[in-house]
């Protein structure tokens, strides 16, 4: 591959290559469109005008965005998923000399698309021994004048790690004050995949400082609808990057619009199942890192159907470590590596609400027998 604007990243595969055990992906089971549209969603759908959406996005759609994240309409731009929402932001804020911080590891084209503005990437890693937290102290000796974007998540991709909301509020301030032409975006795709319904509240409206970013994808199961938002109390910013939008796609598809607004209206009853069935999942699992905690550990995440697993350092030699990556395919299985969001290769991320409960289960025991066979431990080297 030739060098282009964006480095190639293995985590394309996610898309193109689905083993029957797949324990890689980050979201919840995928809703089909019969749970979505009723007869009466499907009559008013025939009767939609396939034309140019609007600049900022439907309206209605802003409004129910809006009031969920706790923010005016006019805060809310849809965009194409988050990533386009990321891509915007990295592309309007920030080009050559400047100096972009984020928190790593993280979602791959978060960072990518920031290589790709000529800023300078400054990246904030966060230990899978300190459970992905923040050092607030040593995050905030980082900012400077230079400083036009500080990018983290909440939760985390991939470990689900949850920042609190004080956290952010400190940060934001620290920003402002070391950093004063700098936004801190705060992605939250993953904030609504709870296990007991609480979810931590959104940042959106804390400060004229941050920008948020989420989607339909993760927590809501229709990733195949290419809908995210951004929000910023920002008019200014706003502005700047409707028109971003603008001279990159247009507008939002008009099908994916009306049939996210259908989905909101329905939101309620969506989340529900699949926080139970994420709840479950996340117990099993949990018992599983139990029983094998001789060769593999966790941090065990706050949301999200999502966690980082690390092959343990006494079972696990660097040799072992790649032989358990070259025979995944041999078990028609699937791990998320770590290198892909900027961790170590004997770290993956393992999504554990993409499959049904009895299947998870399976690739559980498929996954329990390819750690024995390549462990050191187990093999005797």
């Amino acid at each position: 591959m030739s060098n282009g604007r964006f480095p190639k990243n293995e985590i394309i595969s996610l898309l193109d290559v689905h083993r029957r055990h797949n324990l890689a992906e980050s979201t919840s089971s995928d809703l089909i469109l019969h749970e979505l549209v009723d007869q009466s969603d499907l009559e008013s759908l025939l009767e939609l005008r396939l034309g140019y959406g609007t600049s900022k996005g439907n309206l209605t759609l802003r409004k129910l965005i809006a009031d969920r994240v706790g923010v005016n309409p006019d805060d809310v731009l849809v965009t194409q998923g988050a990533a386009l929402s990321l891509f915007l932001t990295n592309f309007e804020l920030c080009g050559t000399g400047d100096e972009i911080i984020v928190a790593t590891p993280c979602f791959p084209p978060t960072i990518d698309a920031m290589r790709a503005t000529g800023a300078t990437i400054s990246p904030f890693k966060l230990s899978f021994e300190e459970s992905y937290q923040i050092d607030e102290a040593a995050f905030i000796s980082t900012l400077n004048p230079k400083v036009k974007l500080v990018s983290i998540a909440s939760p985390q991709n991939p470990s689900g790690v949850s920042i609190p909301q004080a956290t952010v509020k400190r940060l934001v301030e620290a920003v402002r004050a070391r950093a004063p032409d700098a936004f801190l975006v705060v992605d939250e795709t993953y904030r609504d995949a709870t296990y007991d319904g609480n979810a931590m509240p959104s940042v959106a409206g804390v400060s004229d400082r941050i920008i948020t970013t989420s989607s339909i994808s993760k927590a809501y199961g229709a990733p195949g609808l290419r809908i995210g938002w951004l929000t910023t109390q920002s008019a200014d910013l706003y502005e700047r990057l409707t028109f971003a939008k603008l001279n990159t796609v247009i507008s939002a598809s008009v099908v994916d619009e009306a049939l996210t607004e259908i989905l909101f209206n329905k939101l309620d009853v969506i989340l529900a199942d699949r926080r139970s069935a994420l709840s479950e999942a996340l117990d099993r699992l949990s018992r599983w890192v139990s029983d094998h905690s001789h060769l593999a550990e966790w941090v065990r995440p706050d949301a999200g159907a999502l966690c980082c697993v690390r092959l343990c350092h006494d079972a696990f030699s660097d040799n072992a470590v790649d032989a358990f990556y070259t025979v995944l395919e041999a078990h028609d299985l699937q791990v998320a590596d770590g290198t892909w969001f900027g961790e170590e290769k004997r770290v993956f991320r393992l999504g554990f609400g993409y499959l049904p409960l009895n299947d998870f289960m399976v690739a559980l025991e498929v996954l329990s027998a390819t750690l024995s066979t390549t462990s050191d431990k187990q093999s005797g080297a």
